[in-house]
């Protein structure tokens, strides 16, 4: 009975001492992976097209205790688009225990993309998050639930009319921290 008791408490002072080491830490790397999903709108002169995308995220960054800073690349795609996306992203969060909340800006560019059967040159794009991070305190992995907006102006062009790109989706984020 004894030693059901001592495991127990030697489990739990673990817990809280690798938890504390890993506080004390000021820059905390990680790489993640990310699954968004929700809507595409191309702006053009004549027209407006409006789609349902899902995105595929590859991230790696650095934590420290007030920002974030992150490499991303994503995969967008639906039945009419493909498109390759390398953003630098930086986060501003509240640094509160479990949940975290956070806002964020990027900049970044699209490359080696078709859209309606048109290959996209690169071009610029911009993006805005707002999100929370949830942080499992026993484990080394932080879960992000964010909405994210990203534009790209002048995606494409035909016969001189130029097509801007709107989307926003909602992503759900694990991040492992080393």
């Amino acid at each position: 009975m004894k030693l059901k008791y001592i495991s127990i408490l030697s489990l739990i002072s673990a817990i809280f001492i690798t938890q504390n080491a890993k506080a004390n830490l000021l820059i905390d790397p990680y790489v993640g992976i990310a699954f968004g999903t929700g809507g595409q709108t191309i702006f053009t002169d004549e027209e407006d097209k409006s789609k349902s995308v899902q995105s595929y995220i590859a991230v790696v960054g650095i934590d420290i205790p007030i920002l974030r800073f992150e490499l991303e690349y994503d995969y967008i795609t639906n039945d009419k688009s493909k498109i390759n996306l390398g953003m630098a992203n930086v986060y501003a969060k509240l640094p509160t225990a479990i949940l975290k909340p956070y806002i964020g800006a990027g900049i970044g560019s699209t490359f080696d993309s078709d859209m309606y059967d048109i290959e996209i040159e690169s071009t610029t794009a911009y993006q805005g998050m707002l999100g929370v991070t949830l942080d499992i305190p026993v484990l080394p992995i932080d879960l992000d639930a964010e909405a994210r907006v990203l534009y790209a102006p002048k995606i494409y062009t035909i016969n001189d009319i130029t097509s801007d790109l709107l989307q926003y989706d909602l992503r759900i984020k694990a991040r492992y921290v080393f």
